[in-house]
């Protein structure tokens, strides 16, 4: 690869990034001279590599979606099946939540996927279709869950993280939905790539759990979060 071309592959890694953190800060109406100015290049270099404010969009949604795709594949090789989709399904919705505005391109108009995002939207779709299918297979979740469902629900988990002013309910409430996939105790585990160890939640309430070092570890914060979830399943 010539310094020419390296060069230039650089210049548009470096606008895809900027782009996906000023959508995020500021929405989709920002003019592409803001993310030149905040990507530190001229205007002609982000319109060499993205003639039109769609375009850009289309590319972030596409990395975005791209990421999810891998994020799906790393989880399936390293926990349980019920567990690496609850975990997938729970990172989506974490990251999407930060990029609302940018994902309601996604599902707002009824254009997309485009050309150059479906390949994404396709190897995402796989990912969490094996994912879904190895859980079912496990009996982790329900029979009659469609990946469309997931989709949804990471779409509609995301609205809700971003719009509820408490950051610690917010996500006690998406933990609840996605509880209600499930047909067994399934642990949470948290997906912040900077923590190693497991942290689980009551699968009734969402409150967090102490893990002791010996023994099984818990699923309910106590007796009536444990009785109130076995009338739920009867």
């Amino acid at each position: 690869m010539t310094a020419e071309r390296a060069d230039g592959r650089h210049n548009r890694e470096l606008v895809l990034r900027t782009a996906m953190r000023v959508f995020a800060d500021e929405g989709l109406e920002v003019p592409l001279t803001r993310i030149a100015q905040r990507a530190g290049v001229g205007a002609g270099t982000v319109y060499r590599h993205f003639p039109s404010k769609d375009i850009l969009i289309e590319a972030v949604l596409a990395e975005h979606v791209r990421g999810l795709a891998h994020a799906a594949d790393r989880w399936a090789g390293r926990a349980a099946p019920g567990e690496a989709l609850v975990g997938l399904l729970l990172e989506a919705i974490e990251q999407s939540s930060g990029r609302v505005s940018v994902c309601n391109g996604l599902t707002g108009d009824k254009s997309w996927p485009r050309a150059a995002l479906a390949p994404a939207v396709r190897e995402f779709g796989q990912a969490l279709e094996r994912l879904l299918l190895a859980a079912q297979r496990a009996g982790s979740v329900r029979a009659d869950v469609r990946v469309d469902d997931l989709t949804a629900l990471i779409a509609g988990g995301a609205a809700l993280r971003a719009a509820h002013r408490s950051r610690t309910r917010g996500a006690r409430l998406v933990r609840l939905l996605v509880g209600g996939l499930l047909t067994k105790e399934v642990g949470f585990r948290d997906t912040d790539a900077g923590r190693r160890h497991e942290t689980r939640h009551c699968l009734e309430c969402g409150t967090r759990l102490r893990i002791h070092t010996t023994g099984r570890p818990p699923s309910y914060c106590g007796p009536t979060c444990r009785q109130r979830a076995r009338r739920r399943r009867r």
